[in-house]
């Protein structure tokens, strides 16, 4: 995606049996997404729809679909957010505007209700019990997403009995992997800590969307761009390391300890992205994600760990 003009962005609210479009209207949102295995989250509002979407939305949908892209049509599209609706409430900012308000997580229901009953053989991987956790989140709309063919961990010598909360079960495939997993846009993904997902790489300059310059931070490499829905949590991103505005080493009593974990700016300017906030109005001027990033092969810093990103 080299040209971004000509934003544009489609809203879908979905049942089981129908749908309703809303993307001319004005709409505004904002979306957190994160390689945690927490839901990701949505606050969309709609301005000024008609009295019976409003109570169509209050009281048929159940999730919501909202795509972004550039060009004069939507073969561009790339989904920014899938999720449950979990709110829908409207009100008035003046005498003449109203507003639809959808709050909603991505594989909320999976995450709190999803549990795994299987019994696997002597030799099961930890791809096969990541397997069957996901499976068990199938029940409630989570399909399998990224896990790499070789996951690692030791085949188990015996035979294991699973039953439990599939996301404590991914959570222990994870720790037993270097791994992190998470649902994103409705499927569970899970990626090494040493790697990211294969042909994702996106290219950040000026030109494709970069805004400002990159700072290096204790949190790790923040970077803001227009929105591109190929960006993706647990995908790559290159970014030339001239541009990065090196952070200043810490010269007080606790300096060498705050100096050590600050995240490096990576040799080759790849990075794996841990964090994304996206902030859109189709009638505004906000359209930028704001980015935390790490070097490829790097371990989450203590400033993630403390905001309780690891």
């Amino acid at each position: 995606m080299t040209r971004q003009y000509k934003r544009r962005c489609s809203l879908i609210l979905a049942s089981d049996s129908e749908a309703l479009d809303l993307s001319e209207l004005h709409i505004q949102f904002k979306i957190t997404s994160q390689d945690l295995q927490t839901p990701n989250s949505a606050r969309i509002r709609v301005w000024n729809p008609s009295s019976s979407t409003v109570n169509r939305a209050m009281k048929e949908f159940t999730r919501v679909v909202l795509q972004v892209g550039y060009g004069q049509d939507d073969a561009g599209l790339g989904t920014l957010f899938d999720g449950s609706i979990i709110q829908a409430m409207d009100g008035k900012a003046s005498a003449t505007d109203s507003y639809l308000d959808i709050v909603a997580a991505d594989g909320d229901q999976a995450y709190i209700y999803g549990v795994v009953r299987q019994s696997l053989a002597a030799g099961a991987t930890q791809a096969d019990v990541a397997k069957a956790a996901v499976a068990a989140m199938g029940e409630h709309g989570v399909t399998p997403g990224y896990t790499p063919e070789n996951l690692g961990g030791a085949p188990s010598p015996r035979g294991v009995v699973l039953f439990g909360m599939a996301r404590d079960t991914l959570n222990d495939v994870a720790a037993n992997t270097d791994s992190r997993w998470s649902i994103q846009n409705g499927q569970a993904q899970i990626v090494p800590n040493s790697g990211v997902i294969p042909n994702t790489a996106v290219v950040l300059t000026s030109a494709t969307g970069l805004i400002g310059r990159p700072e290096q931070t204790q949190d790790g490499i923040k970077i803001r761009c227009l929105i591109n829905p190929q960006i993706k949590i647990g995908g790559a991103l290159q970014v030339n390391n001239t541009s990065i505005n090196k952070a200043a080493l810490n010269t007080g009593l606790q300096s060498s300890l705050n100096n050590d974990f600050l995240p490096r700016v990576a040799d080759d300017g790849f990075y794996r992205v841990l964090l994304a906030d996206h902030d859109g109005d189709t009638r505004g001027q906000n359209w930028y994600s704001d980015l935390t990033c790490i070097a490829l092969g790097d371990a989450a810093t203590q400033g993630l760990v403390n905001r309780g990103l690891n």
